[in-house]
């Protein structure tokens, strides 16, 4: 079991299972764990064997954010806000975001792996908007969602402005952002925020679950399902449908997709094979 810059990965039936792993910080993203994030997810997207990823923090904590702590650059603006940032050069927030938290989000985005964020604890700021760029997201009935930055004087970063209007609307989102007020895991279910709750012990065995079956599924027709769905709120309905044809166009030429016509005709469970 490889362990590298507290980022624990662990492969089981063609599911990358990424563990943070600073359970002392709840998980705070230091810089260098968060490069490791984004190489991971890369190798997966790569990686024929991998079929599916899962994305989960040891200990009370999912993920507290960028770790303010750390004297680095951080994972987003907020680190430049933090003791001994320094003096400021005018471009460094902006451009200590796009090479951080906006990075490891897109890295989340443009996995062409499903990834299921399987929230165990506290998911606040950064780390709130990391298990809301996943595909598919489990969480703990202890789990909690903050939107931090109000508290820390600060705007929504790590892409957060862009992830909430589209999971629950503009004023749900600014609702959140606004207040900061901790959010439990059944509340963020009611507002679609969570696919899922599930008991404490219960979430390690249905997040393997889950990503089981989608390692199991055809691997190219749900990186383009991805990329349909993930496009399809930012354009109109005829670059929707133009993007939809040429997926499956694409798609046709996959052997899953032979494969599960062949089953279907034949009456038959298709078996895959992510190729």
């Amino acid at each position: 079991m490889p362990v590298t810059a507290q980022v624990v990965q662990v492969r089981f039936e063609r599911v990358a299972h990424l563990t943070l792993n600073r359970p002392e910080a709840l998980n705070a993203l230091t810089p260098d764990q968060r490069e490791e994030v984004v190489r991971l997810l890369s190798e997966a997207s790569a990686d024929p064997d991998v079929g599916a990823v899962v994305l989960t923090g040891t200990g009370r904590g999912f993920c507290a954010g960028a770790d303010l702590r750390g004297g680095g650059a951080g994972a987003g603006a907020g680190a430049g806000a933090g003791a001994g940032a320094g003096e400021r050069v005018p471009g460094d927030v902006a451009r200590t975001l796009r090479l951080g938290a906006q990075r490891l989000i897109a890295a989340v985005l443009d996995c062409e792996k499903p990834v299921i964020a399987a929230v165990n604890g506290t998911a606040a700021g950064l780390g709130a908007h990391l298990a809301f760029a996943c595909d598919l997201v489990l969480a703990a009935e202890s789990a909690r969602f903050i939107e931090v930055f109000v508290r820390r004087g600060l705007v929504p970063d790590a892409g957060g402005a862009y992830l909430l209007p589209r999971l629950i609307g503009p004023q749900r989102a600014k609702e959140l952002m606004f207040f900061g007020d901790a959010l439990t895991a059944p509340d963020a279910e009611r507002l679609g925020l969570v696919n899922r709750v599930v008991p404490d012990g219960e979430l390690d065995k249905t997040a393997r679950e889950w990503a089981t079956r989608l390692a199991a599924g055809p691997t190219r027709a749900l990186a383009l399902t991805k990329q349909l769905v993930n496009a399809s709120l930012d354009g109109d309905r005829a670059s929707a449908f133009a993007a939809e044809a040429a997926a499956q166009e694409i798609n046709m030429t996959t052997e899953d997709a032979r494969e599960g016509l062949r089953a279907f005709v034949e009456r038959r469970e298709a078996e895959f094979r992510g190729r």
